[in-house]
């Protein structure tokens, strides 16, 4: 594991012991890690200052994944953002950023299978992955 000067890494380090505990019964970690990440919405829109900044888009989608999850029949998305922000802390890949990446807002480039596998099979950038997807 890497340490980092990076706030966006402590973040999401934060976060997944937060979902770990409501995983582990204890709903208020589910509950705190939703405040955690209205933090960051509030903190990266403040030093963004619009909404469709990459980093602000990225905690939106993650707050909203969390309060799917409230659903009992996408509980299992918990799991998904427990791996995935495990993922992101250890070895800075983050699929839902990657995702994102795809909206016709995020892109440059046509839709395309080619452009797809690119986005997921990439390594892992600094920054994020709109600022490091490799050339087609």
């Amino acid at each position: 594991m890497k340490l980092t000067n990076d706030i966006s890494w402590w973040y999401w380090a934060a976060t997944i012991p937060l979902i770990a505990f409501g995983l582990a019964g204890y709903s208020a970690g589910f509950i705190a890690a939703a405040a955690l990440t209205a933090v960051q919405i509030v903190h990266f829109y403040s030093r963004e200052k619009r909404l469709l900044a990459f980093p602000v888009q990225v905690r939106i989608a993650y707050l909203g994944l969390l309060l799917l999850a409230q659903w009992p029949p996408f509980y299992w998305v918990y799991w998904l953002q427990l791996i995935g922000t495990t993922a992101m802390v250890l070895f800075s890949y983050c699929l839902l950023a990657r995702a994102l990446s795809l909206m016709p807002w995020n892109r440059n480039e046509p839709f395309s299978l080619k452009l797809l596998v690119r986005t997921f099979i990439s390594a892992p950038v600094q920054g994020n992955i709109l600022q490091g997807m490799p050339a087609e």
